[in-house]
């Protein structure tokens, strides 16, 4: 299924991937023709009410994506590792790695740059697949001072390059890219070998992803905090607010990422 979808990728065909946290929705998403479903560790923040995914633990993502797999055994499933989880031991990191390929999965999500690039490769020459995460990475969120764009100077950009460079010629299935300028976006996603995906980083990217509970329109931040002192991310669009039913939301979602509709310059930075 996976290499299906990624040889669509290459042929042009955008990817629409969501996050999904449990099996009703994996059923209604499979149904909707999501291409990937993402189980996050943003769960810590939507479903945990966190202010971060830095409490996720291995436990957290063996369960959800055992039961995402359970609702929808013909889908495309990515799960993501947690902090602490790969970016110490490569024999843990392939532990981990596996274990969530044995819960379902058929990729694995790693955050970081050109220090994890020696992870990825080991974990593809030992047969598990990996997208790589760059760009605004959520696990680092304290080293990079709060939830800010990524690659916005020379130097990063061009770091940023040269770090999604090396994750393809490591092996990576895809490169997802959050909080990245789309002009850059777009220029990584030209001048590597893999299907790229963003959030918050522009039309020019292989496909899409968004959290579920932003695409619905109900995510509000932290529990501790009130709703009035969130403020969503400009890459957010409520298409439950544009349907009024949840299917048709994903549905319309799906439509617009293959389409090319979504997301607008105004989703973009």
């Amino acid at each position: 299924m996976l290499n299906a979808l990624l040889t669509r990728a290459k042929a042009g065909e955008k990817i629409a991937m969501l996050t999904c946290y449990d099996a009703t929705f994996a059923k209604l998403m499979t149904l909707a023709g999501v291409d990937v479903l993402l189980v996050g560790d943003s769960l810590g923040m939507v479903i945990q009410g966190a202010d971060s995914t830095l409490l996720v633990n291995m436990q957290d993502m063996l369960y959800h994506t055992r039961i995402v797999a359970k609702g929808a055994p013909q889908a495309v499933i990515m799960s993501d590792m947690p902090a602490g989880s790969y970016e110490y031991d490569l024999a843990q990191a392939l532990a981990n790695a596996q274990a969530l390929i044995q819960a379902g999965a058929h990729i694995v999500k790693i955050e970081g740059g050109g220090h994890m690039v020696d992870t990825a490769r080991y974990l593809v020459e030992q047969g598990v697949p990996v997208c790589a995460h760059l760009g605004f990475t959520p696990q680092s969120v304290e080293k990079l001072g709060g939830y800010k764009i990524q690659g916005k100077t020379e130097q990063a950009a061009s770091a940023m390059l040269a770090d999604a460079q090396a994750m393809a010629n490591a092996g990576v299935s895809l490169v997802l890219f959050e909080m990245v300028p789309a002009a850059l976006a777009t220029h990584i996603t030209q001048n590597i070998s893999v299907p790229t995906i963003g959030i918050g980083a522009g039309a020019g990217c292989s496909g899409q992803v968004l959290v579920l509970q932003d695409l619905l329109g109900i995510y509000t931040g932290p529990a501790e905090k009130t709703p009035q002192a969130y403020k969503a991310p400009r890459f957010i669009q409520n298409f439950l607010g544009q349907s009024g039913d949840i299917q048709q939301a994903i549905v319309t979602y799906v439509q617009a990422v293959k389409s090319g509709e979504f997301p607008e310059e105004k989703h973009s930075y």
